[in-house]
């Protein structure tokens, strides 16, 4: 049977190239020991993350996102915060491919890290960990003064999906920085068949951000909240297209009969594509009140709209 590393020598012998004097060998040694993608280079990876040269520390810390685990994620949590910023930004990078849950121990000690840089990072990376010790000082981190790290520990907070957590979510959607908004948003839809988190979502159709305005539409669709059908039939005036798209996609998911009136008119309107999702807006609902304005658009001018009108005429 033949080497699996063959192509890139012996892991002893890619090491040794560690201990050169000439830091362009260390690196050149960290790149060759990481696309072995052999779990033993990882002990030689996490020394290297403490090596005198920038350098090599920042390729270490890109090489070990690569792998996962305990070790892995002790050596970013200290490459994170490295003096040389192009070091920590490569350990910042490396801590969101973390998966292992045995990472997460050695990036909790740095949640509350004097640095915003970090504390973004940590939570950044703690977000796919899903580990219950994070949702304490991520809830904590919601009061935080800077909106970066307030965004992340949003992301770990509406990743753990814990209904107890709703009220904290659902106070982040009041919150002054329009990205911590959005991620709150889109972190509530998971939170079906409570009335709270659809009435939060709802008022965030008046967000003055649009791209709130667009996730609170289309989380309103994902949590089924047929009682904020009215706001997105209110949503239908947006100014912008893109929102009233979102709608008209969430009041056809939730078949919202009684958005029928509502949604004929948008048959018309001089955007195909807002034309195309009425169409399947009123399939998806299949209320027969909407056959006769259906079939005046069989020979629209657009031949996806076309398609959609077919096809929803077929449902009715």
């Amino acid at each position: 049977m033949s080497d699996p590393f063959e192509a890139f020598g012996d892991v002893d012998d890619l090491a040794g190239d560690l201990a050169s004097p000439d830091p362009t060998v260390r690196r050149l040694a960290v790149i060759a020991l990481a696309e072995t993608s052999s779990w033993q280079v990882v002990p030689h990876l996490v020394a290297a993350i403490a090596d005198e040269a920038a350098e090599v520390r920042e390729q270490a810390a890109r090489a070990l996102g690569e792998f996962d685990g305990h070790d892995v994620g002790q050596a970013l949590a200290r490459a994170v915060t490295d003096a040389v910023p192009e070091v920590a930004l490569a350990a910042a990078e490396s801590l969101a491919e973390l998966r292992d849950p045995a990472a997460g121990q050695a990036l909790l000690v740095l949640a509350g890290h004097e640095s915003s840089f970090v504390r973004t990072a940590i939570f950044r990376g703690l977000k796919a960990l899903q580990i219950e010790a994070s949702l304490p000082p991520a809830i904590a981190a919601l009061g935080d003064g800077d909106p970066d790290v307030r965004v992340q520990a949003v992301g770990v907070i509406g990743y753990l999906k814990r209904r107890e957590t709703l009220p904290a979510l659902i106070g982040a959607t009041r919150d002054s920085h329009a990205e911590v908004r959005l991620a709150a948003v889109k972190a509530l839809s998971f939170a079906d068949h409570s009335d709270e988190a659809a009435a939060a979502v709802s008022a965030a159709l008046k967000d003055s951000a649009w791209e709130v305005r667009a996730a609170a539409a289309e989380t309103i669709g994902r949590l089924g909240a047929r009682a904020s059908a009215a706001a997105l039939v209110a949503a239908l005036a947006d100014p912008l297209w893109q929102i009233r798209q979102k709608a008209l996609q969430s009041l056809g998911r939730l078949g919202a009969r009684d958005a029928v009136a509502a949604i004929i008119p948008v048959l018309g309107d001089d955007n195909p594509s807002l034309r195309k999702d009425a169409a399947a807006a009123l399939g998806e609902i299949a209320d027969p009140a909407a056959r006769t304005a259906l079939a005046a658009r069989a020979r629209d001018a657009d031949p996806d709209v076309r398609k959609t009108v077919a096809w929803a005429l077929a449902r009715l």
